[in-house]
């Protein structure tokens, strides 16, 4: 079966009303002929399914509205019979078959506008329900334009990041390579020839130490930063 297509009961369980309530509503539908399936069961279009849900939704305050109708049909219905059976008593026949004919005549007309009120109630809650849809789609647009946005920021901050850390890697790897030149630089001076002082030999190795040691605190320093940046960059994309 189509998911378009409701039966009676299936559209009563989804609103939680009983099938009498929705069959009420049915006789509400301009159109007379209704879809059924290969078993004979009505079936009801999205179409009259809104329509059928709309009334139902709204059944509290319809209720109210028709019980104060219906009590002042009755008071006024009460007045009218009462003027209708004095009239009648003092019409004659002809007056009478006056009447039934004005009568039969003005039921037509009523009957017609009935049929026409329908036609209208229905079209009307249709276009409401198409309005809502609308509305609907336009909060869905600009929620996703929105969504856009923030990823089109997102990407800007992504490509901001890349160029920094290329940046960085150009700058540590320059940087590597002047420290390995100054170290490669210090270990190829010659050591202190033998007639020299014991004295001075100590201490231009320990000189030499010293500079090696510095320049490997300074490679150590960039190291630590390059990883600094390395986790901010992860962290950015995890």
């Amino acid at each position: 079966m189509s998911e378009e297509l409701k039966t009676i009961k299936e559209l009563a369980d989804e609103l939680g009303v009983n099938k009498q309530n929705v069959q009420y509503h049915i006789k509400s539908l301009p159109n007379k002929e209704r879809l059924k399936n290969e078993k004979g069961i009505i079936l009801l279009t999205i179409d009259e399914q809104n329509f059928i849900r709309a009334k139902i939704l709204k059944i509290s305050t319809d209720k109210v509205l028709a019980d104060k109708v219906s009590t002042d049909k009755i008071s006024t219905d009460k007045v009218l019979a009462d003027k209708v059976l004095a009239d009648k008593v003092s019409t004659d026949k002809v007056s009478t078959d006056k009447v039934s004919t004005d009568k039969v005549s003005t039921d037509k007309v009523s009957t017609d506008k009935v049929s026409t009120d329908k036609e209208n109630n229905f079209l009307i809650e249709k276009i409401k329900i198409q309005e809502e849809q609308i509305r609907d789609l336009k909060e869905q647009r600009r929620n996703g334009k929105e969504q856009l946005d923030i990823k089109d920021s997102q990407i800007a901050q992504m490509q901001n990041l890349l160029d920094q850390q290329q940046r960085l890697a150009l700058q540590d790897k320059k940087l590597l390579e002047e420290y390995k030149s100054e170290i490669n630089e210090l270990k190829s001076l010659k050591m202190p020839q033998e007639d020299k002082k014991e004295n001075q030999s100590q201490e231009e190795v320990q000189t030499i130490k010293k500079q090696m040691e510095a320049l490997n605190d300074k490679i150590k320093g960039q190291e630590q930063l390059n990883n600094q940046v390395s986790k901010k960059w992860y962290q950015f994309w995890k």
